[in-house]
């Protein structure tokens, strides 16, 4: 079976933004964080974040529902999709 070569070019440019964001650089326990704990860190981390905007439009895509993408936390990322709709 041929490999097809145009959805693995697009899924490699759809996660591209990994590549320099600030969480690659960080433990996942910062944007996962145990239930109740604080995101703030998390959120402050993606606020420098270049890649900020490309993460979260990633989550939403992907409808991510646990940790931080992007900045928000699953209920903000819950809230902004009911607003859009």
């Amino acid at each position: 079976m041929p490999i097809n070569i145009t959805t693995r070019t697009t899924v490699t440019d759809e996660l591209a933004w990994q590549e320099n964001a600030l969480c690659a650089q960080t433990g996942p326990e910062f944007f996962f964080p145990a239930p109740g704990s604080s995101t703030r860190e998390a959120k402050r981390l993606c606020g420098a974040c270049e890649g900020r905007v490309a993460c979260l439009q990633y989550a939403l895509t992907h409808d991510e529902r646990f940790g931080v993408w992007g900045g928000l936390s699953e209920k903000e990322r819950q809230d902004l999709r009911r607003q859009s709709r």
